[in-house]
């Protein structure tokens, strides 16, 4: 069933049924009289916003304060929260895509101001007037995040980069250094499309299944889920991205090779953060079936070799050009290697024969790295001297 205002305000007598419905006194709600026992002396704050919610925004505040984090519960004031639900209904009611988005992920994946442990700005106000005109012209959902995805980096003038203070950093502290990494820039994606009225969610997996690091990145709903990496836009396109290989063999069953997706609900299933493994209350649902089912299975013979290229004495990612050639000189692949600008775990990927014993070289380098190809998956290094150009 949408959660749409218009509706509302087209159909009184729907209205009444849906507050009867879905906006039930606090006082007889176990969950949320247990949450507002858990805020201790904020406790009047969060009663406060429940009182003083419009009629239809009073569910919204509920679901936030019977699932919100102990650390909100006991900090956040009423003027935070109903600014919050304010400014997203603001946004929504605008959209062109409101009825469309269900009820379940109105409240899940747009109404929530934070996305995992960041700090919690009010950011809903200023990414509402920096960027609802770069999407103004956006029939769809994905449409309009795949927009922002182009432009919300350079606008604001924040990129990748490992040397980011923290992986958690909030909107505006990514803002603030110009840095962050891929979780910084997931969580700012994000905020940008909750701010503009489109559903988001954080996604990410602790551990690809090769043990190669961890990775996290966005989905966004336009009549399903569909997802995107943070600060890597594919032009229009969504379910577009340099990891879709290593998420393809995620690990279901797995704790720390499956894929997870951020869910506001209390649902007893903790989202693993590697930046903060003592954190258990931001939760999360599996969605690694959604990833497997996109695995293209490699030509019989075949292995994957990923190539990285570092600067001597220096460690930093180069981005030159690679040329694998077989003994006899012959050259059967040739690419660019990823430098700092791209996530950690995104190389430059040649499949080749296994059994098969190659040359790589990099850049003007005459220096060569010898390897056979095995079968799954093998990371081949390449060290450029310092100060050596393309």
């Amino acid at each position: 069933m949408p959660f749409c205002l218009n509706v509302f305000l087209r159909a009184s007598v729907y209205s009444l049924v849906l507050v009867s419905i879905f906006d039930r006194g606090y006082a007889d709600d176990a969950e949320l009289q247990q949450a507002l026992q858990r805020a201790g002396e904020n406790r009047s704050q969060l009663e406060r916003a429940i009182e003083e919610a419009p009629a239809e925004q009073k569910a919204g505040i509920k679901f936030l304060v019977s699932n919100m984090p102990d650390s909100d519960l006991q900090s956040l004031t009423s003027e935070f929260l109903l600014s919050n639900s304010q400014l997203t209904w603001l946004a929504f009611n605008k959209a062109a895509w409101k009825d469309s988005v269900p009820e379940d992920v109105f409240l899940d994946c747009l109404l929530p101001y934070a996305s995992v442990n960041e700090r919690r700005d009010e950011w809903r106000k200023d990414f509402y007037e920096r960027f609802t005109p770069l999407i103004n012209n956006a029939r769809t959902s994905g449409e309009a995040a795949a927009l922002l995805n182009q432009q919300v980096f350079p606008s604001l003038k924040v990129k990748y980069s490992t040397g980011r203070k923290k992986a958690d950093q909030s909107p505006f502290e990514s803002m603030e250094s110009g840095l962050a990494s891929c979780t910084g820039l997931s969580i700012l994606l994000v905020d940008a499309c909750r701010a503009v009225g489109i559903p988001a969610r954080i996604v990410g997996t602790p551990l690809w299944s090769d043990n190669s690091g961890n990775h996290t990145w966005v989905e966004v709903w336009d009549n399903g889920w569909h997802f995107t990496g943070a600060c890597e836009p594919s032009g229009k396109e969504l379910n577009a991205a340099w990891f879709i290989d290593r998420a393809s063999k995620a690990q279901r069953d797995h704790r720390l090779h499956a894929i997870y997706a951020v869910t506001f609900r209390r649902n007893g299933q903790s989202f693993p953060m590697v930046w903060a493994r003592e954190v258990h209350d931001v939760f999360a649902v599996n969605v690694t079936d959604r990833y497997t089912s996109l695995r293209q299975p490699l030509p019989q013979g075949q292995g994957t070799v990923r190539f990285k290229v570092t600067e001597t004495g220096r460690g930093r990612r180069r981005s030159v050009p690679v040329r694998v050639a077989e003994d006899s000189g012959t050259i059967v692949f040739e690419g660019k290697s990823k430098d700092d600008r791209f996530d950690a775990n995104d190389h430059l990927t040649a499949h080749l024969r296994t059994g098969s014993t190659y040359q790589a070289t990099a850049g003007e380098s005459q220096e060569h790295v010898q390897f056979t190809v095995t079968e799954g998956e093998q990371l081949i290094e390449l060290t450029l001297p310092a100060g050596l150009t393309e």
